[in-house]
């Protein structure tokens, strides 16, 4: 069994971009006959980065006139908020219901948010629009259908993913905004809190080795 971590940086940062990801030993035995919980920490161990804001140059009366970088936001102790983990190569005996909580990403002030939901395949993101100004949802995704839908204030659009695929959502009106869909193949995926921790629930299945690889979404 393997898990694998999907972090969410700019290009620019995709050179200096380490983690480790420290799993709790009690959690994930020699032999799983029986439902586990597998908990972990993903922790950035690069240089350190500077963050330079981004300058607001339109609708600043909603949008601020600057905005700080989203691309890694790191805790006190370098924890990586944000972070998609998931098992790879999941046996048969694993078994785990739909648990995801309903995905909705929201616009406020020229902000997704949140910026990363999970939505398992077959499932729906609801894009909402809280500023007052016109944005836009766009994505050209290659497993799922490419969009690009003008969005008012107070409204509403859905979008259904059918197959697994990491997605970048953008606003073209707004260039700095971005937003991540992805799209899960099987129950067994979370996103670190603000502290860059997971969990897994209810992990069924043979032994095996835990490995870590990690994807990056650049701009």
């Amino acid at each position: 069994m393997k898990i694998q971590a999907f972090g969410f940086c700019s290009a620019g940062q995709a050179k200096s971009f380490f983690v480790i990801v420290l799993i709790a030993a009690c959690c994930f035995v020699s032999s799983l006959s029986r439902a586990e919980t597998i908990k972990g920490t993903i922790r950035y161990v690069g240089a350190p980065i500077e963050k330079k804001k981004t300058a607001v140059t339109i609708d600043q009366y909603i949008c601020g006139k600057e905005k700080d970088p989203e691309d890694l936001l790191l805790s006190s102790n370098n924890g990586i908020r944000n972070a998609v983990v998931s098992l790879q190569n999941v046996p048969s005996g694993a078994k785990r219901d739909w648990n995801f909580p309903a995905a909705k990403m929201d616009q406020k002030q020229c902000s997704f948010i949140p910026r990363v939901v999970i939505v398992p395949a077959g499932g729906t993101v609801e894009f909402l629009n809280s500023d007052r100004l016109l944005h836009n949802v766009r994505s050209a995704g290659k497993e799922n259908p490419p969009f690009n839908r003008a969005q008012p204030h107070a409204r509403s659009i859905s979008f259904a993913f059918k197959q697994p695929e990491l997605l970048r959502v953008d606003c073209d009106l707004h260039s700095w905004m971005r937003g991540w869909v992805v799209v899960a193949e099987h129950p067994f995926y979370a996103l670190t809190n603000e502290q860059g921790e997971f969990t897994l629930e209810n992990v069924v299945g043979d032994k095996g080795p835990t490995t870590v690889s990690v994807a990056m979404g650049k701009k």
